[in-house]
């Protein structure tokens, strides 16, 4: 039976899961880079979530502290525009469960909602310019109307899936891969890759 909310140990101990699932894919996040970007990605999100890792081993109390230390942490050590796109996803989580006990369905949507808006006022990206906000919009879609926790956050990891295959038939208009244009054609965004990394380890961590 999966767990229905989650308090402050629960989503400190979600996000080094977190963590470490995005660690042990540094490999696979390198060479879809290395098909329509410079490869680096794979090692700046690996350099940003080991030290994820060890700020959660002391993060400001609370769920919001814990994301929070999360965020940071990627957005010092990761760089570049991941580094602030994926910092961003996580303190848009700080600010979506300020004050809040638990992570509830509720809540959990709330997160994606905040994390959408943050990543386009951040980036200026939008939809259907094959970048990580893609699998983020159809995971946030994917959650509405759910009243579970756990349904919220499988659906939002099935949503993030959906993201990446779709980005496959998405010319790249922004970011390093815009100068391949229609050669980007068949590939998936690594940074969509990325999110549904992410959200599938939260999706195990709620369904153990």
């Amino acid at each position: 039976m999966g767990a229905r909310v989650l308090d402050a140990a629960g989503a400190t101990e979600m996000l080094r899961a977190v963590s470490r699932a995005v660690i042990a894919n540094t490999d696979r996040l390198t060479d879809a880079d290395l098909a329509i970007g410079d490869g680096d990605h794979g090692i700046g999100m690996r350099r940003g979530f080991e030290a994820a890792l060890t700020a959660l081993e002391a993060p400001q109390p609370g769920i919001d502290g814990a994301f929070r230390a999360t965020g940071m942490a990627i957005m010092a050590t990761t760089g570049g525009a991941a580094g602030a796109v994926f910092g961003t996803v996580f303190t848009a989580g700080a600010k979506a469960f300020a004050g809040e006990p638990q992570i509830s369905a509720e809540s959990f949507r709330r997160f994606l909602a905040e994390a959408q808006a943050s990543v386009a006022r951040r980036g200026g990206v939008g939809e259907g310019q094959k970048t990580m906000f893609d699998a983020l919009a159809y995971a946030a879609r994917a959650a509405e109307g759910t009243d579970d926790l756990t349904a919220a956050v499988h659906a939002a990891a099935a949503g993030a899936l959906a993201g990446v295959e779709a980005t496959k038939d998405m010319i790249a208009t922004t970011g390093k891969a815009r100068s391949l244009g229609e050669r980007s054609l068949g590939h998936p965004d690594p940074g969509a890759i990325s999110v549904s990394v992410i959200l599938g380890a939260m999706q195990e961590f709620v369904s153990a």
